[in-house]
């Protein structure tokens, strides 16, 4: 019996006396709480510390109208990723597209107006900086109508609609036909470059192993570009595969076979993408794509992605090419301050928008050359003797650079080829893309998604972090490894309806 007021009465012969009412157990913290506790610090971390905190560092940069169009552009890029963090549902491309944003077209560039260094000259006058600035700002609000219009919409379910086939799954005889793919691009790419020491050396060294193997002829880079590009794609995309498998079926881990394979993927795997003979931009597609595969359904490991990936960019990136060169030819970051190197290395991004600008007031639009060229990145100079270079290597001979691997972000291809309308417009269609891609993916991935085979959930984990390479350019380098891993993604995706019946 207990009282009215929650004292349960002692029994007979028993000093009698108030007792404390049983407490009831203590719930675990919710998600909910904990984002509305860090919510404060971390959009003021984004929007005002960090802004500030470089703001304050000693340069020579002029405080002009390019100043406070690169702040406001840094606001409202930390801004959306602290709302793409802060999130209740997984946005893999948006969060990866804000993130890139705010680190490479936000902070850095920031940096680079307080301190007055660039690591790229701008040629041109003044004003195109303020307009390329102003055009990024742009492309940025109208991804962001994008994908407004696409949440708008409501998604078709079209698993077990009449007429129509169920969610792309991985056929498995043909997903064990990737596998052996792999196993025999990875090992003849090995073979090619003198066996497995010549990964771990640098990247130089796999140049010059590539040189040397005789798929480069005639000035053309496609034969190496396949090499490259079948040596890694199809074990990285084997790998996803089955590590999806292993994360959602007990069955699959429970099958000696199917670990077993996992693991010789992932030792290929530690050979073929390993962040010594990689481009870092790269590895760090191999290293969010499995990180998003492995832990699908972890809100934890989205927001830690997300939130470390900009102290990773801002600290570590820029000491991260260690292996570009070999000993001789390596030259360590010299720097006073932690923001310097952001000025000085790798973030060319906004300055080489500029500099664009200046080349095509000098030259015209191009009309849509330059992504024919991306397009048909696989047809050889040979045979297309005025196909187009990469974008930033034709800037930067106009520039009068000697080193040309320059860096010509998405904004910059969309303004050469279509000018202010055509990039307006394809921003606004790739926030559709990714916003839709976003919500079919969360369906993937919940408990009544299609299982352990569902292509999406594995494709768009690879988008997700090949998105970094994407938008910092040029596309012509950027399609060979795509077009392959849409090849092999084609190579194993079946439709099956809820009775396991293939969709003809």
């Amino acid at each position: 019996m207990t009282s009215v007021h929650g004292v349960t009465p002692s029994a007979p012969g028993r000093e009698s006396g108030p007792r404390r009412p049983v407490e009831p157990p203590a719930k675990p913290m919710s998600w909910a709480m904990l984002s509305r506790a860090m919510a404060v610090p971390l959009i003021l971390g984004l929007v005002c510390f960090l802004p500030a905190l470089i703001a304050a560092q000693p340069g020579s940069g002029v405080r002009d109208t390019a100043y406070w169009l690169q702040l406001v552009l840094t606001c409202y890029s930390g801004a959306r990723l602290a709302t793409m963090v802060l999130s209740t549902r997984r946005r893999l491309l948006q969060g990866v597209f804000w993130m890139f944003v705010y680190i490479a077209m936000g902070v850095a560039p920031f940096a680079q107006a307080v301190i007055g260094q660039t690591p790229t000259p701008m040629v041109g006058p003044r004003s195109d900086l303020v307009t390329a600035i102003a055009l990024v700002l742009v492309g940025c609000a109208a991804f962001d109508l994008g994908a407004l219009l696409a949440s708008r919409r409501p998604l078709r379910r079209r698993a077990g609609a009449r007429g129509s086939g169920g969610p792309a799954t991985a056929h498995p005889v043909r997903l064990r036909l990737l596998v052996l793919v792999a196993f025999a691009a990875s090992g003849y790419y090995v073979l090619k470059l003198g066996g497995p020491a010549v990964f771990f050396s640098s990247r130089q060294e796999i140049s010059a192993s590539v040189a040397e193997s005789g798929v480069v002829s005639g000035g053309s880079n496609v034969g190496s570009a396949f090499l490259k590009g079948f040596g890694t794609v199809p074990a990285l995309l084997a790998l996803l595969f089955y590590t999806r498998r292993l994360v959602t079926s007990r069955r699959a881990r429970r099958s000696p076979s199917t670990v077993l394979v996992w693991f010789a993927l992932l030792v290929v795997n530690l050979v073929v993408n390993n962040p010594v003979s990689n481009a870092r931009y790269w590895f760090l597609t191999v290293l969010v794509s499995l990180l998003f595969t492995a832990f699908p359904a972890s809100a934890a490991m989205y927001r830690s992605v997300l939130a470390m990936g900009v102290i990773g960019a801002l600290v570590l990136f820029p000491y991260a090419d260690r292996f570009r060169y070999d000993d001789n030819g390596y030259r360590p970051v010299q720097s006073s301050s932690v923001f310097e190197p952001l000025a000085t290395k790798d973030y060319d991004q906004t300055v080489m928008f500029a500099n664009t600008i200046s080349w095509v007031d000098t030259r015209g639009h191009t009309y849509g050359r330059q992504l024919a060229g991306s397009a048909f990145f696989f047809v050889p100079r040979a045979v297309w003797s005025g196909k187009p270079e990469d974008t930033g290597v034709r800037v930067g001979q106009w520039m009068g650079m000697n080193m040309t691997n320059l860096s010509a972000p998405l904004w910059t291809e969309l303004w050469v080829d279509f000018g202010a309308p055509g990039m307006i417009g394809g921003f606004a269609v790739i926030g559709y893309a990714a916003a839709r891609t976003d919500r079919r993916y969360a369906r993937a991935v919940s408990r009544d998604g299609p299982g352990s085979g569902s292509v999406l959930a594995v494709a768009a984990p690879l988008i997700a972090g090949y998105t970094f390479i994407l938008l910092r350019g040029p596309l012509l380098q950027a399609a060979g490894k795509l077009a392959i891993a849409a090849l092999c993604l084609a190579l194993v995706t079946s439709f099956r309806d809820r009775n396991g019946q293939r969709s003809h």
